[in-house]
């Protein structure tokens, strides 16, 4: 089973346990790191996430995935809050921050040049990601992307940034 395939099954085995945690799962990884794999579960919830909610979804979820036998090789669990500048990944990612400012890096330059845009996210649908940037709207295609995650909007400019 591939690592993405792994991450969608554990998505919908733990799902119950952090629903009734009140916890949302915002995101599910299987990784490979310095030949380590590792099982990365990224939770949110209104208010914020404590140590114990990290605690409480990983006892929870531990016994199921042992006896679900998903994953056919030794791996370290890592249960986490998103943070800040959580990485945008998910049609419903992309609804429910909406009117938010995020930060998109780019495979390739733009025409002017730019590999990285910060703007408010005006919308998201069939795979296109739309910003507002300064005062220029832009559609940009998901696969285009390497990343889009929530920019601090504190440090947020209002435009394009940082030509490469």
């Amino acid at each position: 089973m591939s690592s993405s395939n792994i991450a969608s099954a554990v998505r919908r085995l733990i799902l119950p346990y952090a629903d009734a945690l009140g916890l949302d799962v915002w995101d599910v990884r299987f990784v490979r790191e310095a030949g380590c794999m590792y099982l990365r579960i990224f939770i949110d919830k209104e208010g914020g996430i404590n140590i114990t909610d990290c605690e409480n979804l990983s006892r929870a979820i531990d016994a199921p995935l042992d006896d679900a036998d998903l994953i056919q090789c030794q791996y370290c669990l890592e249960v986490s809050s998103t943070g800040p500048e959580r990485e945008l990944s998910r049609p419903e990612h992309f609804a429910k921050m909406e009117g938010r400012t995020v930060k998109l890096r780019l495979f390739r330059p733009l025409e002017d040049g730019s590999k990285e845009l910060c703007g408010l996210l005006t919308g998201y649908d069939s795979g296109n990601i739309r910003l507002l940037c300064g005062e220029t709207e832009i559609t940009i295609k998901k696969n285009e992307a390497a990343f889009v995650r929530l920019c601090d909007e504190e440090l947020f400019n209002g435009g394009m940034t940082e030509n490469e």
